[in-house]
């Protein structure tokens, strides 16, 4: 799976660095002088780091394969990637990283099964998207809080729900 780890928001200066959107936690540890990253569109990459620094707030990051302005100019927009595979688990235990959900089994607290985890959302509340294990029915969205989803178990491939009256109702 690939996540997202920057945006490529425009060019800065003549030389080809560019502006990025950051998409990360850390920073620091995906931009690291000499490491090479994938793009989406993928013919845009791969782009090798051979400088990075901060300006006024923003990520400014030079790359070998982007000469000057007008280059750096057809990048804007193209999405900076890692494959999940390069990510490893936080040291926060009730922290989880969205491709550690997808896929999880959801049960309620009395062991009913409820789904599969698909997709998290992040608009304002964090948001399971879990596809009903009963079959024609909407993906139910389950706010991702301690006191809805009070277990996350991603090495049995499961967490567990204990949904108030009503939120697994069509």
């Amino acid at each position: 799976m690939q996540l997202v780890v920057g945006r490529i928001r425009r060019p800065h200066g003549i030389r080809g660095e560019l502006s990025v959107e950051v998409r990360t936690d850390d920073p620091e540890d995906r931009f690291v002088v000499g490491s090479a990253l994938r793009t989406d569109p993928a013919e845009r990459g791969p782009l090798t780091v051979t400088s990075k620094r901060w300006h006024s707030g923003s990520l400014l990051i030079a790359f070998e394969e982007i000469a000057d302005r007008d280059a750096a100019e057809d990048l804007r927009g193209t999405w900076l990637v890692v494959d999940s595979s390069e990510v490893g688990p936080t040291d926060d235990p009730d922290e989880f990283h969205d491709h550690e959900l997808i896929g999880l089994a959801a049960v309620t607290v009395g062991g009913e099964p409820v789904g599969v985890v698909t997709d998290v959302r992040h608009h304002g509340q964090d948001l399971l998207v879990i596809e009903p294990a009963a079959g024609n029915r909407a993906d139910l969205l389950v706010p991702f809080v301690a006191a809805i989803v009070p277990e996350v178990d991603v090495p049995a491939g499961r967490l567990v729900i204990d949904p108030p009256p009503g939120l697994l109702e069509p």
